[in-house]
């Protein structure tokens, strides 16, 4: 029987690429596409897939979001996160919601396929590299990250931040999230409280340092 597997993500040729390598593969089906997490719910229930194939940045509710609602309305399902967000920024936090992979969106289509099928066979896929900070963590009982300030962000905070740090205004981001200007402006308030910035200059400084320190360009 084929495992049925079902692709979010918001750009189109992104989706048409996933779908057509993981098709190759003769244990796949691909029962759904759909460019947001609320298409996603909405279609969850009649398709009923073993595994979503979900992106991190998404229009309205954030893939990271749309992970904890699956494990919530479909806790069996299988999540590999495969986005343009480096790793190190999101992996953690992917894993924690509910996620069982995450893979690099310049990966090469082998690995992606490599990280599905482990994944569908009840293994975790992460780079080598996030696998020994997630079992140093484990041994120390510590976040890996439990001193770096952004660690108090939520995960839509983190979001608008790096798009703060991509030199996007609160319109910007607003239009790219699907949220209103006001709730990107108390996103940016609660940001700017947590790491103790004082103004939206010291914001988009502070963010665009993180951005080129951190490779997320």
């Amino acid at each position: 029987m084929k495992n049925k597997v079902l692709i979010v993500d918001d750009h189109p040729l992104m989706r048409k690429g996933l779908a057509l390598t993981l098709q190759t593969e003769g244990d796949m089906d691909i029962v759904g596409q759909c460019d947001s997490a609320e298409a996603c719910m909405d279609m969850l229930e009649s398709i009923n897939p073993d595994v979503a194939i979900v992106d991190i940045s998404l229009p309205g509710m954030s893939g990271l979001e749309l992970i904890k609602h699956l494990q919530v309305f479909k806790p069996d399902i299988k999540i590999v996160v495969v986005s343009r967000h480096d790793e190190a920024l999101y992996a953690e936090r992917a894993i924690r919601a509910g996620s069982r992979g995450y893979v690099m969106k310049l990966e090469a289509g082998e690995v992606i396929v490599e990280a599905v099928q482990r994944v569908l066979n009840g293994g975790i896929y992460v780079s080598q590299e996030i696998n020994e900070r997630l079992l140093m963590g484990m041994l120390t009982g510590k976040n890996i990250h439990s001193s770096s300030p952004l660690e108090l962000l939520s995960d839509r905070e983190l979001e608008v931040f790096e798009l703060t740090g991509h030199g996007l205004t609160t319109r910007d981001i607003a239009e790219r999230l699907h949220l209103s200007v006001k709730t990107v402006e108390s996103y940016r308030a609660r940001i700017k409280s947590k790491l103790d910035l004082h103004n939206a200059t010291e914001l988009m400084q502070h963010a665009v340092q993180w951005v080129e320190s951190s490779g997320a360009l």
